[in-house]
């Protein structure tokens, strides 16, 4: 990777780490590996013996997790003391099924927080393994697996470890080639320093994309804005939800906005996209031309899709030219993008923490990372020279716009709510309930909002 790109994206991952540090600046801390090896002789007698153990590595159900599984060969290969058991679950239960695992006695290993709940709710919830003290035995150099230091103390708090980065996500925005093309619309740009693209121009651009007939099959919306989880979409537009001391307060904001003017709204000019400047679909219509929980973009029905880059992944396949372009601005100077940078954790309750620490330093060298890039479909990974790979590794999209879509996003992201917030699979749950009403137009912002207020702030409170 070109010097210039790191600088960029480590000065972003400095700030990303510094508010994820200082998040859980005041939160307690976990079992360490110390700990574990004491009062385990499972743990302590397998880690060099050659005595051979089983470890599980617990995770979604899902292709673009799963794949691990074609990896552990060459693992057990290079390690014949160790095997590796993949434990899945469906994303809806991913959470509920760690609980239960965990309150019968059988914790998985190694993990991540691929479910609702995020690092900061596992930690508050003391289910993690302080990593610490693995890392000084190993002499585990986060820079020998190309990983940015900084990057590290996003899940280091109060100078103890729990989490080794593994994939970093952000957000950005699709486009239909074809669609543009057809409609006489220049292509949005890939730079985030394009002072031109703004959100009212994307909602110009998509006015000119939409087409909607009596005809589904004629019908199509010129964007999907999909921009982080519901309760952090007022961030994108300057209006803050959560008061300023939940990131130097563990996570616990002591006020939340929710009923602010401000970000009412914020989350006004969303739905306006749907019902007011019928530019975006409805729930019910996307669910009809792509299915409970399939993506109207890919089915070629959405000009511009803003969501995930885990919505790249599946590029390769979609049915038309596709390009990859900047999150316009919206009004924030200083945030466009969700970061996602999710770690690999091992929990407080494995009975082969050094094992599974080996597993962990497998799946983030240059070489594994490289691999899992095209066994996942096209996972980012977090070492930065799998990371030149990544960028190479969609079809028809120009690897210079991907890396430039990367930049940006880096430079203007801000770390996803869910990884910050306790008990945030409680707040997640009831922002998706309590907004359904709205997204099918049959209840008002000003009617919801106050009832959302109360509730996240009782589930806060728990």
């Amino acid at each position: 990777m070109k010097n210039k790109m790191k600088s960029k994206r480590y000065a972003l991952l400095l700030a990303t780490a510094l508010t994820g540090a200082a998040v859980l600046a005041g939160c307690g801390g976990g079992k360490s590996a110390g700990n574990v090896a004491a009062g385990d002789s499972g743990a302590g007698n397998t880690g060099g013996s050659g005595e051979q153990v089983t470890i599980s590595h617990y995770t979604i159900d899902s292709e673009d997790r799963t794949f691990i599984e074609k990896l552990i060969p060459e693992f057990e290969k290079e390690h014949p003391n160790i095997k590796v058991k993949v434990e899945k679950a469906p994303y809806e239960q991913f959470d509920s099924k760690l609980q239960t695992l965990i309150a019968g006695g059988n914790s998985p290993d190694v993990t991540s927080h691929y479910g609702y709940g995020g690092f900061a709710e596992y930690y508050n919830k003391d289910m993690l393994l302080d990593l610490t003290d693995l890392i000084k035995e190993d002499g585990f150099k986060a820079e020998d697996y190309h990983i940015p230091e900084n990057l590290m103390k996003i899940y280091t708090v109060n100078g103890h470890t729990y989490g080794i980065p593994v994939n970093m996500y952000v957000t950005l925005m699709l486009y239909n080639k074809d669609m543009f093309d057809a409609a006489g619309v220049s292509y949005p740009p890939s730079d985030y320093e394009d002072k031109s693209w703004t959100f009212d121009r994307m909602v110009e651009d998509a006015k000119k994309l939409t087409v909607v007939s009596d005809d589904i099959a004629k019908t199509q919306y010129g964007v999907d804005f999909t921009w982080a989880e519901r309760d952090m979409r007022p961030l994108y537009f300057g209006a803050e939800p959560y008061s300023e001391d939940t990131w130097t307060n563990g996570g616990v904001p002591s006020e939340t906005h929710f009923d602010s003017p401000e970000v009412i709204a914020a989350y006004q000019k969303l739905f306006d996209l749907v019902f007011k400047e019928k530019v975006s679909p409805t729930s019910e219509w996307s669910k009809s031309v792509a299915g409970q929980n399939g993506d109207p973009f890919v089915a070629g029905k959405i000009g511009m899709s803003v969501g995930g880059s885990w919505n790249l992944a599946g590029s390769n396949d979609f049915p038309f030219k596709v390009g990859v372009a900047a999150v316009p601005w919206g009004g924030n100077d200083k945030v466009r993008s969700t970061l996602f940078v999710d770690p690999l954790l091992i929990l407080k309750d494995s009975k082969h923490p050094k094992e599974a620490f080996e597993w962990i330093k497998y799946l983030i060298t240059t070489e594994v990372q490289e691999k899992s890039i095209e066994l996942s479909g096209g996972n980012p990974p977090v070492n930065t020279e799998a990371a030149e790979v990544y960028y190479k590794h969609f079809d028809g999209i120009d690897p210079e716009d991907v890396k430039k879509v990367y930049e940006g996003a880096v430079k203007y992201g801000y770390e996803s709510y869910n990884h910050l917030i306790t008990n945030y699979s409680q707040i997640n749950d009831m922002f998706i309930n309590e907004l359904q009403p709205v997204e099918t137009g049959h209840k008002t912002l000003e009617e919801v909002m106050p009832v959302i207020q109360k509730k996240v702030t009782e589930i806060i409170q728990r």
